[in-house]
């Protein structure tokens, strides 16, 4: 892939608490920064995603009296994962991880800012309904194809990926660019989802 006008790096979540020693840690999540910053050298068009949670967001276990991280509950938009309260607003957890280049991007998408709603997706979040924008943005820009990276690739990197190939986009995972948390199987079953989708995955090398 030689990237041109047309295609964007979509950066996901690459933030302190979801690197080890961080509230939400993914195994080995430190290691996507470095791949990133390269790939971010190859790329015309740049986009840094960030999770952006009110402190009472209802994603939060302790929100929930009774409740522990990584249940599961119903809500109004259906099922919802429990987390560690994570990536609060303005905290030093929600920051970019340390390293991470941020000079590059032409725009940052703060998601999971609704108290009601969580956020994986860069375009939707869990009510399937509420759209962030960023489809549109891109079309705006020309994009045609987007080649995602970050955090987590079973949680807001294959939702992200997933509802980019829904809204039109050509879609690339970079496997070396990206790491995930594996809940009861939840890495295999979203390379799986993805792949049924046409999401393709590419390696770092692969990109020039």
């Amino acid at each position: 892939m030689t990237p041109g006008n047309a295609d964007l790096l979509l950066v996901v979540d690459v933030q302190v608490d979801f690197l080890p020693g961080g509230a939400l840690p993914v195994p080995g999540g430190d290691a996507v920064v470095e791949p990133i910053n390269a790939l971010q050298h190859r790329f015309r068009h740049v986009v840094l995603m960030q999770d952006w949670h009110p402190a009472d967001h209802v994603s939060f276990a302790e929100t929930h009296p009774g409740r522990a991280p990584f249940e599961t509950i119903v809500l109004p938009y259906g099922p919802q994962v429990l987390w560690p309260r994570h990536c609060v607003q303005g905290s030093r957890g929600a920051a970019f991880a340390p390293g991470l280049a941020t000079d590059r991007a032409s725009l940052v998408v703060r998601k999971g800012l609704d108290p009601r709603v969580d956020s994986y997706s860069a375009f939707l979040e869990a009510d399937r309904a509420t759209r962030t924008g960023l489809a549109g943005a891109l079309r705006e820009r020309g994009i045609t194809r987007v080649a995602v990276c970050g955090l987590a690739t079973d949680f807001c990197v294959a939702w992200s990926a997933l509802d980019a190939r829904d809204a039109g986009f050509e879609v690339l995972v970079v496997e070396d660019a990206v790491r995930g948390i594996d809940v009861d199987g939840s890495l295999a079953q979203a390379w799986a989802r993805m792949e049924a989708a046409g999401v393709r995955r590419i390696a770092a090398a692969q990109i020039g």
